[in-house]
């Protein structure tokens, strides 16, 4: 009796969920929180505030898959959920502050002067068009997941991915926001490098150029001394200009954009090279 008695009280906990399971779900809509908390905040013109909710959607994107996989709490529920909270905190909240700060906050006034209407309509086109590419990135990505690509891509990624095209575009707002805490250094953010800059990384996303990949990067042991040292060098200016080190290092990420390119296509013709010879090898024994 006791026997039938736990298989009995068992059978239920089938259709039960344990907490753990929600863990990384809890993460990824506290992200999206952030990322919504950030367009509010932007909206009233509060920049730094707001580049501080980026900043945390960042963090907690990067921790539900890790706290997923370390819980074996993976789902697709997760999956979709975290795609969805990418495109608020990658593609919405970026474009709309990148429309607010560069149209001079919720009033379009740039030094007490008012912007012309027309180019504001034009610099909220082009924070759509950022939107929109982010969003066609990551629809891109969850298609490719199914998909077999070829060896030489396995160190890349397609187009920038979404939070690379997040710290691309938010560059200018950062060095400017952190010139002005250190040293009460005003500019005039001009909409016209805010078209550029919505136009030139949204079009980086949705692109199929290769990217690199953090993830599969390896250090030779011969040069492990001397990225340490560039590491701790790193973490010293963060702590001493966090905000500045942060755009100095955005625009040293869009200049790997040219070198990451010319490494892929090295790359792509050695292998290509290798499959001819064994092509090449196999026709010959036949």
């Amino acid at each position: 009796m006791r026997g039938r008695r736990r298989r009995r009280d068992g059978e239920p906990r089938r259709d039960r969920v344990p907490f753990r399971a929600m863990v990384p779900n809890l993460i990824t809509s506290m992200a999206a929180c952030a990322g919504i908390t950030s367009i509010s905040l932007s909206s009233e013109g509060r920049w730094l505030p707001a580049l501080w909710a980026l900043l945390v959607a960042c963090v907690c994107d990067g921790m539900d898959g890790r706290v997923a996989r370390m819980l074996n709490a993976s789902s697709r529920l997760g999956a979709e959920l975290d795609s969805l909270a990418d495109f608020v905190n990658f593609g919405v909240a970026p474009a709309m502050f990148m429309y607010f700060w560069f149209t001079g906050g919720p009033m379009h006034e740039i030094d007490g002067a008012k912007v012309n209407p027309e180019l504001v309509r034009i610099v909220l086109a082009c924070a759509l068009y950022y939107a929109m590419c982010d969003c066609f990135r990551l629809a891109r990505f969850n298609t490719m997941l199914e998909q077999e690509t070829a060896p030489y891509w396995r160190h890349f990624f397609t187009g920038v991915p979404a939070p690379g095209g997040c710290w691309m575009v938010l560059t200018p707002a950062m060095v400017s926001l952190a010139l002005d805490l250190k040293w009460n250094f005003k500019w005039s953010p001009s909409p016209y490098l805010g078209i550029f800059m919505l136009l030139f990384v949204g079009s980086l996303m949705a692109s199929r150029l290769p990217t690199i990949s953090l993830k599969s990067l390896h250090v030779p042991k011969r040069w492990l001394p001397l990225v340490l040292a560039a590491l701790l060098l790193l973490v010293a200016f963060l702590a001493a200009n966090f905000w500045l080190t942060l755009g100095v290092v955005g625009v040293g990420y869009v200049l790997t954009v040219p070198l990451t390119g010319w490494i892929f296509l090295k790359i792509k013709a050695k292998y290509e090279r290798e499959q001819r010879r064994a092509l090449d090898g196999a026709a010959a024994k036949v």
